[in-house]
């Protein structure tokens, strides 16, 4: 029986915009049923995630950043880093790892800016429930 329970693991940088994403997922997953934990950035997500979902009391883990372009290399490491370390914490548990991580190229801390990302936040957030639910109604088919 798959949990009915979610993890959410925001990173605290930029942390006004990130948690919009948990609004968006919440739209569609009540917020009863959603346990959430806070991260210093993105890069820490992947270890969590994992023990999240190893945990078993999860159905799902969402993991929500924004890693910006500061105009170094360390932007794609992260960005690269955190990805593959998220699907390895799905595939090596077996619970779904989804990723609610956006890596924009020009981001500006601009109000315009600022505004544009936290409603696609939002949108991302409510996507990532929609995954979640999905993944476990099909995996519920499966085992019948």
């Amino acid at each position: 029986m798959t949990p009915t329970r979610y993890a959410f693991v925001k990173a605290n940088w930029h942390s006004e915009i990130v948690s919009r994403a948990l609004d968006g997922f919440c739209e569609l997953i009540p917020q009863a049923q959603v346990d959430v934990f806070n991260v210093p950035g993105a890069f820490e997500m992947p270890l969590l995630a994992r023990d999240l979902a190893a945990s078993g009391r999860y159905g799902a883990v969402a993991c929500a950043a924004l890693v910006v372009d500061g105009g170094i290399y360390r932007h794609d490491f992260v960005a690269q880093s955190v990805v593959d370390g998220l699907m390895r914490a799905g595939m090596d548990t077996g619970v779904p790892v989804l990723s609610v991580s956006l890596t924009p190229h020009h981001f500006q801390e601009t109000e315009h800016h600022m505004a544009i990302y936290r409603d696609h936040f939002v949108t991302k957030g409510r996507e990532a429930a929609q995954a979640a639910l999905m993944i476990g109604k099909t995996r519920a088919a499966l085992a019948a």
